[in-house]
């Protein structure tokens, strides 16, 4: 790993780091591939099929890896090479986007090549949180894990917003074809960028046998710790029933406000533009307020934005409602990472990142179960019931975790 000193964690200062500036644009690339293909993903499936339950089955394969093999990508990422895993995981995803990209440009696209890179994504999903979001903090140092961290969660919101509202305009004027291909050339790029990353790390021999032990050590560090408990509970009430409502968009965008695909796509972007600001805002490090009660604070402005966005009547209510709830989303997914990279001892950091991709990964069933609401009571509805379940489940982890208040 790469050892810095004490330096100046402001924004300019990290980008001028050339490893970290690489990790970032890395980061930043990627995740705009991801909410590109989800988005396009999401409509070409509810205009083949008119079913909300598949749009949320094509959201939950990309998802649903990150339940499975998110703890044991966190037990391997503390043995193998960070950098290698990396590589590897951007030159798959590449080969995938652009075989699914040739089977729709000769017109045999099907819901089975859709679920089948989603899950080729999802698997490489399952690996960011313990292989690039720990390199960016090593790469960082110590002293500047938070502005890190929150300027990488900033480019996040940023690809979250261009992401979609990208994927709707190509998929409505150039077509699905495009769109992955348009994302095996940026996956390609990534992969670039991290060749030429200097990056060290003390590795060991990866014994399949020790796995499930490396795996346990991880939850007993995180049992004794109540930060890390009330992070880890947070993350799956949030996943469950919060980023749950991002499978209604497309019908909801569709039937209910009856609006275009690039509109749709606008839509799904709102959230990640209050996103933006607010992780600018704790990016700049002006912010002093513990932690716990601004990851706290995000969390249940986030689930208070998708219920009120959920009775919305106006596409532009529902824009500006989920654009007010990025504000609480940044708060949340900055400090989700900095709390887990701060409380937890440097050798169980990767395990610990797995473990908090596992609770992310039960948002595949939040997004089933509010699949199968939606084709019941309807896709606003859906949304409304999985929101008011989420605010109640955060109001149980305020209770019981009381040390995140402090």
């Amino acid at each position: 790993m790469k050892e810095t000193g004490e330096r100046p964690g402001g924004p300019r200062a990290l980008l001028a780091d050339r490893d970290y500036l690489r990790l970032w644009l890395v980061g930043g690339l990627s995740n705009a591939v991801r909410w590109l293909e989800l988005l396009a993903a999401g409509v070409f499936t509810y205009d083949l099929t008119g079913s909300g339950l598949m749009v949320a089955s094509v959201t939950a394969a990309r998802m649903l890896p990150m339940l499975l093999v998110g703890a044991l990508a966190g037990a391997v990422a503390d043995a193998v090479n960070r950098k290698t895993l990396l590589m590897i995981a951007l030159g798959t995803t590449g080969l995938s986007s652009g075989l699914i990209g040739l089977v729709a440009l000769a017109d045999m696209l099907t819901i089975w090549h859709i679920w089948a890179g989603g899950l080729v994504s999802g698997i490489v999903w399952a690996g960011e949180m313990a292989v690039r979001r720990r390199m960016v903090g090593e790469v960082a140092g110590p002293t500047r894990v938070a502005p890190a961290v929150a300027l990488d969660t900033v480019t996040g919101s940023l690809t979250r917003m261009i992401g979609p509202a990208l994927g709707g305009l190509l998929l409505e004027t150039v077509g699905i074809a495009c769109v992955y291909g348009l994302s095996a050339v940026l996956y390609l790029t990534g992969l670039a960028l991290v060749v030429g990353l200097r990056y060290s790390q003390e590795t060991r021999p990866l014994r399949l046998a020790q796995i499930p032990g490396d795996i346990a050590a991880g939850f007993a560090v995180a049992r004794r710790s109540e930060i890390i408990m009330a992070v880890l509970a947070t993350t799956v009430v949030m996943n469950a029933f919060g980023f749950s409502y991002t499978a209604m968009i497309p019908p909801i965008g569709r039937q209910e406000f009856g609006v275009s695909a690039t509109l749709v796509g606008i839509l799904a972007s709102a959230e990640a533009g209050g996103s933006l600001l607010g992780g600018l805002l704790l990016a700049s490090g002006r912010l002093n307020l513990s932690r716990g009660r601004v990851f706290l604070a995000g969390s249940f402005g986030l689930m208070t934005a998708v219920v009120l966005a959920a009775l919305a009547p106006w596409y532009l209510l529902a824009f500006f409602l989920l654009l007010a709830g990025g504000l609480g989303a940044s708060s949340f997914a900055s400090m989700q990472s900095t709390l887990i990279l701060t409380e937890a001892p440097p050798e169980m950091r990767s395990r610990l990142m797995g473990i908090t991709t596992v609770c992310i990964g039960t948002g595949p069933l939040g997004v089933l179960a509010v699949g199968v609401l939606s084709d019941q009571v309807g896709a606003s509805t859906a949304m409304l019931m999985t929101g008011l379940g989420g605010l109640a489940g955060l109001a149980l982890i305020y209770l019981r975790w009381p040390a995140l208040r402090r």
